[in-house]
């Protein structure tokens, strides 16, 4: 089930240009729910788990893509460091922020940030035309501070978020990806150490984890989404990609509406 969690979120990744974590949160979420009783771990901490893993499968999947994208000339390094920084702040704070809530609590967050992306796909942010005003410098760090908190809170890259910003910027779309790839795994590394220093010492974890990490999905989650990632790049070159985002933005919208009726109505 894992394995087949990473092979759907590479594919989907490699066919939509958006970041694994929307696909493996819920999916870890669900499969480590199943067998909570067998493995015995507390479900307090379930999304937790789930949030932690899913940013560091994101660590693995991010640098084969941002490494792609460097070769290409792609990443556009002074946006990196200009909001690069911000984004570690907003990672850290992220995690932090993350151990005073218990699990369903971080599913309703969850759910909303998924909400709100789902709007953003829908807008499309691309489409904006970009200020011609070069940004300061100190704008481009709160929004870092932002994206990284957002995205680490949900365990996904904030490419959904990234991109449409640096796009608003005057940064060509090609650029903004290859970048948004760069920052996804510093909100990814970032993220994943906080899950797992907030993590340290807790009792009733699945076995093999690591704070908020879990050593056995992990693995497998990443061999198979390395391995699909390229062929859903190959499918967008002949597939309907903007139809299948809408189905894809959809059901994000479903999951997110789901947990939220869940929570108001029982």
């Amino acid at each position: 089930m894992l394995m087949c969690s990473g092979a759907v979120a590479g594919f989907m990744a490699g066919l939509l240009g958006i970041g694994g974590g929307l696909i493996l949160v819920p999916s870890l979420y669900y499969i480590f729910g199943i067998y909570q009783n067998d493995m015995g771990f507390d479900p307090a901490y379930l999304m937790h788990i789930s949030v932690g893993t899913s940013l560091s499968s994101i660590i693995f999947t991010g640098a084969s893509s941002s490494f792609a994208h460097y070769k290409k000339g792609s990443v556009d390094f002074t946006s990196v460091q200009n909001i690069g920084f911000g984004i570690i702040c907003g990672a850290v704070l992220a995690a932090w922020f993350a151990k005073g809530l218990d699990s369903n609590q971080m599913r309703l967050i969850f759910a909303s940030i998924i909400l709100v992306l789902a709007i953003i796909m829908i807008l499309d942010l691309k489409r904006i035309p970009p200020k011609s005003k070069e940004p300061h410098k100190l704008f481009d760090g709160l929004a870092g501070v932002a994206i990284g908190f957002i995205a680490a809170l949900a365990g996904i890259g904030g490419s959904v978020l990234s991109v449409p910003y640096m796009s608003l910027r005057g940064i060509s779309i090609h650029r903004a990806v290859g970048t948004a790839s760069a920052l996804g795994v510093i909100i990814a590394l970032f993220g994943a150490v906080g899950f797992v220093v907030i993590g340290a010492g807790q009792a009733n974890l699945p076995p093999f984890s690591l704070g908020y990490v879990n050593f056995i999905a992990l693995p497998s989650i990443v061999i198979t989404s390395v391995i699909f990632a390229p062929i859903g790049v190959h499918a967008a070159h002949k597939m309907s990609v903007s139809k299948l985002k809408v189905i894809f933005v959809i059901f994000m919208m479903i999951i997110a509406l789901n947990v939220w009726r869940g929570y108001l109505f029982g």
